[in-house]
């Protein structure tokens, strides 16, 4: 595609004002366009300082909805939505923000280096080279930040610009002088040893470069393919250059006797406790080690070890297992948070360090053929037998790489995210099932739950069966009913950590004046909380509650916007995200015997400025045919309740601060009882002072009102009659018009967000809301079989068997279209004794109790926050808190923090409550 240009260019090359703001939107848009139809490896991208892009944004006139970088900060949304406002054009491109060495425009590509922690879409975005082209050619300025992009993954390849190259510290073992190297990780060794050989003038058949992470010889790097990724090479991590000629002058890379080391590939001895618990050789080596798979790459893949277990070699050290730290790769906290738990899961350390290479399953489509499982074993056994050595897990970070690209590189990521593609990956390496049997699901058809529970539970083992199943999985049963039809689907599914949204995050506060519509009282506001994805007739209940609605009372709902009824909200399944939040919702109050067939809207105008202010009322007409005297007694006795009264009167006219009879100076009525039965006869006191006029469902055209005319209900059009009330200074005196002017907006969300984070919640209640029945999204409908369409349908989530170990996970990332947000709400969670018995629906036998054993926290924002784990050591009964390679001893009432994310529970056996006897006090959760 060619895209024009319409630019002029001065002769020194220079452009000057090429396009106007919609043609640079719209070149920008299709150069973007035609690059993510035609993505290819080796593409290149261009950094650019978000700072820079918004301006340009809004100067072009891209709102939120069209957003480039789908991130706004609250002015630039400001900015967008004011029409007035002409944002003026950028100046030169500005990068200085994003960059070390900003100030030094002379420093070009990938020399220069980009601050750490940056975050795409906040920090930067990403532009394809056309865009950037023309975005220069426009408004020039810099540094130009190019950047390729690259394949990642085994099975599940994607593309990924690398905005952070892999960074290496060259040492030169003559002189000890450092240099830094920049290369992609996806480059060969075989560009590694160019690269250093150009940087310091030798030729490459003299030169050896060593792995030298945490200055140790780890291994000596050869000229080849493989890439620096798959060498476990690490940002930042240092790289050792030495010449053959034996003229090196420095003691780098002598063992302590001063001698130089063999120039080979070294490898750290194993630990007594072998990969498959097989014999241990004099060397330290497994005896079956290089023929464990014959013909498969596992023999080989086990040859790459972990930096610091050299440690636990030695039998003279004899050291607690199990409080090892996990060295830092570049921002790795969040892998390293939740391996901790996982190696600490009493189930999960027995099985890995006994022998389990028969349970390699290294033909499993879906597996990774049983590498992930060996790297976890391995980085495991280390960790239970190096003492308190910190651990560097390159090797495993490694695999993750190339099996799941999402959290290859050095960004910060989710732990939970981490956990469920680890607890997966596993599951498959270490699948007992060998050929998975085709099985077709049925559906439930009123059998009872026990029956179908036990069926798709085998169904589910036929499939699958490892120590993952065996241990962390259990099994909810979720109803769907459909809402048209009623239709009813069962199924029993299995899960291995649940995620518990926080109340917070699913319910909302929404205010709703309610009228009454036989003009009895006054109108009164309430406050209700209500499910953020529920319906009207979530809304209507919570409602009927708040006001005390009797039996023989409803409610009708109606929308108002600009002083007119939008709409009415007569669909019970009418869902509550289409209401705006801040419009005002009204709720007519009325007793069902009074609900005639002919609905009558009352509009509010001034007579002086013919202009419609406040909320429009609603009545009933009862009669079939009513009179133009009918219509006037109905608006009377609505508008009965907003007159004032004198001192002398207010003793009758008020109860407990409600006005009930509205009488005036001028009414000859005795009380309010008469008032009310001369209107229900269809006549008033006194005649109404206000001008009526007929009007259509625009409020737009007014027709003369007559008191001798007579409406048939059947012949108003949608049995719906509207008249407009012309308001005059001297009917403004008589009444409080104040009650229709003043009506809350539907829903405050600062106000109602800055609330829930200053109130701590319980586990119980993230249980509660997670079981809670609430609608599918718009984006997940359900098929219905019997109406044979997608339905958004009405979902029930309970417990029926749950695990050995039950992890619960925490939603405290709440993620918008433009908005992310990290809720800080404080969680309390039972450390002993977490009762589950009263949410479990199978009576199994099993015990239902549990205790907490290991937490992964987070601490700080989004992207720029760090990740720590609790975990205990069940032997000793203690707490320890794993920051990275920082191991801590932690006192257990210190452990519950508003920073807790994923918290995992073991099942506690019923014969240790008999050992324990029952001091030990068992409480619920609630």
């Amino acid at each position: 595609m060619t895209i024009p240009d319409s630019g002029c260019v001065m002769e020194n090359g220079a452009s000057c004002l090429p396009c106007t703001p919609e043609e640079e939107k719209k070149i920008v848009t299709d150069l973007r366009n035609e690059s993510e139809r035609n993505l290819k490896e080796g593409n290149l991208y261009f950094v650019i300082s978000s700072s820079w892009f918004r301006k340009w944004e809004r100067y072009v006139g891209i709102d939120g909805d069209e957003n480039l970088i789908g991130n706004q900060s609250s002015d630039s949304r400001h900015i967008n939505g004011a029409s007035s406002v002409v944002a003026e054009r950028p100046g030169p491109m500005d990068n200085s923000d994003i960059v070390e060495n900003g100030s030094d425009s002379d420093i070009k590509g990938n020399d220069i280096q980009l601050r750490r922690m940056l975050m795409e879409g906040q920090d930067y975005v990403l532009v394809p080279q056309g865009v950037w082209e023309k975005l220069h050619g426009w408004y020039k300025g810099g540094p130009e930040l190019p950047r390729k992009m690259i394949l990642q993954g085994v099975y599940h390849k994607k593309f990924d610009v690398e905005v952070y190259p892999l960074c290496l510290k060259l040492i030169d073992s003559r002189d000890e002088s450092q240099s830094t190297i920049w290369l992609s990780r996806k480059a060969s060794l075989t560009e590694l040893f160019q690269k250093v050989c150009a940087l310091k003038g030798i030729e490459q058949d003299k030169v050896r470069i060593w792995d030298y992470f945490n200055k140790r010889k780890y291994a000596q790097l050869s000229v080849s393919n493989k890439t620096l990724e798959e060498s476990n090479l690490q940002m930042d991590q240092d790289i050792l250059l030495e010449l053959v000629d034996g003229h090196q002058s420095s003691k780098i890379g002598m063992d302590s006797t001063g001698n130089d080391l063999a120039l080979v590939s070294l490898e750290p001895s194993r630990s007594p406790l072998t990969i498959a618990g097989g014999p241990t050789l004099s060397n330290g080596h497994s005896g079956y080690r290089s023929n464990l798979y014959p013909g498969s790459s596992l023999g080989s893949g086990l040859a790459d070890m972990d930096d610091g277990f050299e440690a636990c070699n030695s039998a003279r050290k004899v050291e607690k297992g199990g409080l090892a730290g996990l060295q830092n790769l570049g921002n790795t906290c969040f892998m390293n948070s939740a391996l901790q738990c996982l190696v600490h899961t009493p189930p999960l350390v027995e099985y890995f360090l006994k022998d389990y290479r028969a349970e390699i399953n290294t033909d499993n489509p879906l597996g990774m053929h049983g590498e992930l499982a060996l790297a976890f074993g391995d980085l495991l056994r280390k960790l239970w037998s190096s003492g308190r050595t910190a651990i560097a897990p390159r090797v495993f970070k490694g695999k993750l790489a190339r099996f799941a690209p999402q959290f290859s590189g050095y960004n910060q990521h989710d732990s939970q995210e981490l956990l469920a593609f680890l607890l997966d990956g596993l599951h498959e390496d270490l699948n007992r099932v060998k050929q998975k049997p085709y099985i077709e699901m049925k559906d439930s058809d009123g059998r009872p739950d026990e029956e179908v529970a036990a069926e798709c539970w085998k169904n589910h083992k036929a499939r699958n069966d490892s120590v993952i199943v065996d241990v962390c999985q259990g099994q909810y049963k979720s109803t769907l009913v459909c809402p048209v039809c009623s239709k009813i689907s069962i199924t029993f599914d299995p899960f291995m950590y649940l995620s518990l949204p926080l109340p917070s995050t699913i319910t909302r506060t929404m205010t709703v004046t309610v009228f009454y519509g036989d003009g009895s009282r006054l109108p009164m506001s309430f406050t209700v909380s209500v499910l953020k994805n529920g319906f009207c007739k979530d809304l209507l209940l919570a409602l009927g509650t708040a006001c005390g609605l009797k039996s023989d009372e409803s409610l009708m709902l109606a929308e108002v916007y600009e002083n007119k009824i939008y709409r009415y909200l007569e669909m019970p399944l009418e869902p509550l995200a289409s209401i705006k939040d801040d419009e005002q919702i009204v709720a007519f109050r009325f007793q069902k015997k009074e609900i005639g067939k002919t609905r009558l809207v009352i509009f509010h105008r001034w007579q002086e400025k013919a202009e419609l202010f406040g909320t429009p009322l609603v009545t009933y007409l009862v009669a079939d045919q009513s009179s133009g005297a009918d219509i006037e007694a109905a608006v009377s006795k609505v508008l009965s309740p907003f007159k004032k009264i004198s001192s002398a009167k207010a003793h009758v006219g008020k109860e407990n601060g409600i006005l009930l009879d509205g009488l005036d100076e001028e009414c000859s009525c005795s009380d309010a009882q008469s008032v009310e039965n001369a209107e229900l006869e269809g006549t008033s006191c006194r005649d109404l002072s206000i001008p009526l006029r007929l009007t259509d469902d625009r409020v737009m055209n007014f027709n003369a009102f007559k008191k001798d005319t007579l409406f048939e209900s059947g012949k108003i059009i949608g049995k719906l009659l509207r008249v407009v009330l012309d308001w005059t200074d001297k009917e403004q005196e008589l009444y409080d018009s104040s009650y229709l002017k003043d009506i809350p907006e539907v829903y405050k969300a600062g106000l109602a967000a800055k609330k829930t984070r200053q109130e701590a919640i319980s586990l119980s209640s993230c249980l509660d809301a997670f079981l809670i029945e609430e609608p599918l999204g718009p984006d997940d409908m359900w098929y219905c079989p019997r109406c044979k369409e997608h339905r958004q349908a009405i979902k029930k989530l309970d417990l029926w068997m749950l695990p050995e170990i039950i992890v619960f996970h925490l939603k405290r990332f709440t993620y918008g279209r433009y908005l992310k947000n990290k809720i800080d709400t404080f969680v309390n969670f039972p450390i002993h004794d977490l009762d589950l018995s009263k949410y479990v629906m199978s009576k199994d036998g099993q015990s239902y109790l549990y205790e907490l054993y290991a937490i992964s926290n987070h601490y700080g924002g989004l992207g720029g926050g760090h990740y720590t784990a609790y975990a205990k050591l069940i032997d000793e009964n203690r707490w320890y808190h794993f920051d990275d390679s920082h191991v801590s001893a932690v006192d257990e009432s210190d452990i519950k923090t508003s920073a807790a994310y994923l918290l995992f529970y073991k099942r506690v056996r019923s014969e240790s409550k008999v050992e324990a006897g029952e001091a030990s006090h068992s409480h619920s959760i609630s």
